[in-house]
């Protein structure tokens, strides 16, 4: 008891030197459910605009899918690979496009880092933090960008 009573004095007066605060300590923002929902709607919503038929994939920070939203008539194919947008997106920190743009101008080694080189996966970023990403897929390339960008548009 006294062992334990010591320890967490010299724990106390460590912090009061070292001028620690743990009310400072930093935190990182997180994507919600919600805020998840509320990026595949309004994708979603673009996407009817042009009839046009699509896979929303959204994960988290950490690559874990949140939310996926396959409309009606869209191939199986592009479950996977919406989430393969999606997933180079988060662990890239960037846009798809950029990769896309890169193999075009014939930087294809590029292809070794396992990426998806395709317009539509891109980084949902808060307070200057990539809390996850959206992939879509199921319209040509630059299509799927757009309906991307309008559902980022939906948390700005």
């Amino acid at each position: 008891m006294i062992r334990k009573t010591m320890i967490l004095g010299s724990l106390m007066i460590l912090a009061l030197i070292t001028g620690f605060n743990p009310v400072q300590a930093q935190t990182v923002p997180v994507l919600s459910l919600a805020d998840a929902q509320k990026i595949s709607d309004a994708a979603e919503a673009r996407a009817r605009q042009d009839n046009w038929n699509v896979v929303i994939a959204i994960l988290d920070a950490g690559g874990h899918l949140v939310a996926l939203r396959r409309m009606d008539g869209t191939q199986i194919g592009s479950v996977d690979v919406a989430q393969k947008k999606a997933e180079t997106a988060v662990k890239f920190k960037r846009a798809t496009k950029v990769f896309e743009e890169s193999v075009k101008a014939g930087n294809v080694h590029i292809l070794a880092l396992g990426v998806t080189p395709v317009e539509g996966g891109v980084p949902i970023m808060r307070d200057g933090h990539v809390i996850g990403s959206i992939g879509v897929s199921g319209v040509t390339s630059v299509q799927d960008g757009i309906i991307a960008a309008a559902g980022l548009d939906a948390i700005k």
